[in-house]
């Protein structure tokens, strides 16, 4: 049993080092792209408030659609509560599983959903550590084919945001449609004049110059600003993901070291009174020889 547990206790210190080393990759980038996202979500809003009557495929409602989810969670296990985690909070919003279809990127989500019955419709498996903007690309490019067609009437993303090394929080946010983006551009017309300038000037809106015109530079935008959003919360759930593996192994590599001591303690009890028994038979035996 000792042997045994030495031997899990290698496994997890060396799967902690690979989650450490790993981390701190998912992490850089992670940061490193949180300046883009939050330069093209304001970029996109500064342009949808300079629009009048525009329309775009990614902005219509189709409220006969189904709702679809967009599920972001590991390929692998021994992360900790990492994957349940984010699996709670979809069902949380799910009240019937017949009303809504899902797409799954991770092994564990494929399993775990499909185990419960729900519809997947599309599965991204392999790419959970360690996403690319390609891969978002591509799930954007599904995601804007399903959604034009009028099957869906809103996507929601459910991902893990990352805190720190230690802390992460499943998050959801709306996909499609840029609700916020129709109602910033629809609303333009109801301010008086000197209200929309004292917005402009709060926003920062005259930074701007439009060629060939705010919407066509929208319409070119939509589509990108989707596949950030997306990239964003891979990379949020990849480095939390690694954080919440580092945190399981180093847990586990600890409690392997405590249960350690504890059989060395009871093996070296019972070789003691093993050896008490023995050293008490043979001075029995010599006195009966006496």
């Amino acid at each position: 049993r000792i042997k045994s547990v030495k031997s899990i206790q290698q496994i997890t210190k060396a799967m902690k080092m690979v989650a450490a080393a790993r981390l701190r990759r998912a992490q850089q980038a992670a940061v490193a792209n949180k300046p883009y996202a939050d330069k093209m979500a304001e970029v996109v809003e500064n342009v949808a408030a300079n629009v009048g009557d525009f329309k775009h495929p990614l902005l219509e409602m189709h409220p006969e659609g189904k709702e679809l989810f967009l599920v972001v969670a590991s390929d692998k296990g021994l992360a900790g509560a990492y994957a349940s985690n984010v699996f709670k909070a979809t069902v949380a919003q799910i009240p019937d599983k017949d009303a809504v279809d899902l797409i799954t990127i991770g092994r564990k989500t494929q399993e775990h959903f499909k185990s419960r019955n729900y519809h997947i419709v599309k599965s991204y498996l392999g790419i959970s550590e360690r996403p690319t903007f390609d891969h978002a690309r591509a799930i954007a490019a599904d995601i804007m084919e399903r959604y034009e067609s009028g099957a869906y009437s809103v996507i929601h993303i459910v991902y893990t945001r990352f805190v720190s090394a230690i802390n992460s929080v499943p998050e959801t946010f709306q996909l499609l449609p840029f609700e916020g983006l129709v109602s910033q551009a629809s609303e333009e017309d109801g301010f008086d004049e000197d209200e929309d300038e004292d917005k402009e000037e709060d926003a920062g809106y005259s930074e701007y110059i439009f060629e060939p015109s705010a919407d066509e530079v929208l319409g070119f935008l939509l589509p990108q600003y989707l596949v950030t959003m997306i990239y964003a919360a891979q990379l949020q759930a990849a480095a939390s993901e690694l954080s919440s593996r580092m945190t399981a192994m180093s847990n586990a590599t600890d409690n392997a070291e405590d249960l350690m001591k504890k059989l060395d303690l009871h093996y070296n009890k019972v070789r003691q009174a093993n050896i008490t028994r023995e050293i008490t038979e043979i001075v029995g035996g010599a006195e009966a020889l006496k």
